[in-house]
Order: C-alpha cells, then sequence, then structure tokens
C-alpha cells in the first residue's frame, strides 16, 4: 500500500484531522490541496504549528491569527500540548473521537504524538520518512490518533537545486540525501541570513562568503586550506533540520 493510500484511509476514518506545520516555514509546509480534500470529505480541520520554540513567539502569534482554528506547540519543550488536547475536546463536543495527523515528512508529527501521549507512542527519527504506515496510538478515553506517513502533494516532486529548497527547510527532504547541498545550503542562507549569522557569530555579507567563513568556523578546509563548501552545507543544513540554529 502506497504513503497516498495511507492517508485516504486516514481522512476517511478521522472525524478531525491535524495538518501539522513547521513554525520556521508555515506557508512552505501547508498542503493546500490536502486541506480542500479533508473539507471535501467534510471533516473538520485543525492547524497545529509545532516547533515553536524555535522563533519568535510574535511571528508564531501572528500565523496563528491567519489559520483557524490552530494551535502552536512545542514537542520539545512541552508548550501548547494541554491546551491541544482541550482544543481537540472542544472540536469534537466530548464525545469519542479520532484524529488524522498528516503532513509532509519530517514535519514533526511523530514528536506531537508523543507530547500528546505522554510516551514514545510514535517511532521518531530525524531521517524523513521514516513511519512507513498507519499508527493508531490512543492518547486518552476519548481521542485516538492515526499517525501516516508524511507525503508530498501529489503534483510536487522534491528535486534537486532551488526548487528543493523550502523541502530542505522543513526538514521534509534528508540533508544528507542532496547530491547538490550547496545550492540548498546558498537558498536558506538567502532566506535565513541573519538568523544564521547572528548563531555563528559571522560578519560576511554574501552567502557564497557565509558558506566559506562556516567552513573554516567548521574545520572543513581541502588540501591546500581551501573551505570545503559542499561539507560547510552539509553541516549547516544538518544543523538547521536539527533545530540548532534559533
Amino acid at each position: 500500500m502506497t504513503s497516498w493510500e495511507h492517508v485516504n484511509i486516514v481522512l476517511r476514518l478521522a472525524d478531525i484531522v491535524i495538518e501539522v506545520l513547521d513554525a520556521r516555514e508555515i506557508a512552505a509546509s501547508r498542503q493546500k490541496a490536502l486541506e480542500e480534500k479533508v473539507r471535501r470529505l467534510g471533516k473538520k480541520l485543525l492547524y497545529v504549528i509545532t516547533k515553536c520554540d524555535l522563533v519568535p513567539k510574535e511571528e508564531v502569534q501572528q500565523a496563528a491569527h491567519q489559520l483557524q482554528p490552530s494551535v502552536f506547540i512545542s514537542s520539545t519543550e512541552k508548550w501548547g500540548t494541554t491546551i491541544l488536547k482541550k482544543k481537540l475536546l472542544e472540536i469534537g463536543k466530548g464525545e469519542k473521537i479520532t484524529i488524522g495527523i498528516v503532513g509532509y515528512p519530517n514535519v514533526g508529527k511523530s514528536s506531537l504524538i508523543n507530547a500528546l501521549a505522554g510516551r514514545h507512542a510514535a517511532r521518531v527519527s530525524p531521517e524523513s520518512g521514516f513511519t512507513k504506515g498507519m499508527q493508531r496510538i490512543r492518547v486518552s478515553p476519548k481521542i485516538l490518533l492515526l499517525d501516516t506517513p508524511g507525503v508530498f502533494p501529489r503534483e510536487e516532486r522534491a528535486k534537486e537545486g532551488l526548487e528543493a529548497a523550502r523541502y530542505v527547510k522543513i526538514g521534509a527532504v534528508d540533508y544528507g540525501k542532496l547530491r547538490d547541498p550547496e545550492t540548498a545550503a546558498l537558498q536558506l542562507l538567502t532566506d535565513e541570513k541573519e538568523r544564521i549569522r547572528t548563531h555563528y557569530s559571522l560578519q560576511e555579507e554574501e552567502p557564497e562568503e557565509i558558506l566559506e567563513a562556516l567552513a573554516k568556523k567548521f574545520k572543513k578546509v581541502r588540501k591546500g586550506g581551501f573551505p570545503d563548501s559542499e561539507a560547510a552545507a552539509r553541516l549547516l543544513l544538518k544543523e538547521w533540520q536539527a533545530g540548532k540554529i534559533r
């Protein structure tokens, strides 16, 4: 059974569908076609914005006002999970409910489930696409969660280079699987220059210069003392996907 077949089963079984979004890239982690499918099926949709400890709170609050209903949480810091449980029961009007969890690969679905369940109910891995099939997790007598494999919209395909940059930013494409990490890293540096410069205490302005400075900081150099930009790019993307750059 394909990943999308699992997702379609969950959409039919669920009373409420949670779309998990990455706080660092909320717009990029939305799947509009999937949202429309949820609405066509007559199911209730709840946006859950996770990894909120990685961005300023005011940014998340602004986004939450634009996406309704929504809850913003941090699974690692255990922020917002109680509010989310209350929201689910509110939407379900106190009845027993089945919740479907959907989103891109590695966007934080399994961590969200574990935070809600209060135990390691769903397997968690930093590698995208770790969840292979549907999982059923009982959170409480009234809440049953159905996890799904992370999926890309049918009309999209994760490609190398600039087209993959937004997938790399939300971890949907694992940094270790890129054939061209430099292009993705340079796009990340273009989009998040100030955040990355501040985190690594760098003064360089241009993305190429910043990447070379990072190579020296990471002690990634080739013979002759030349900076190894490819190795530096992989390390930068690794630390971004691991949530180390706040």
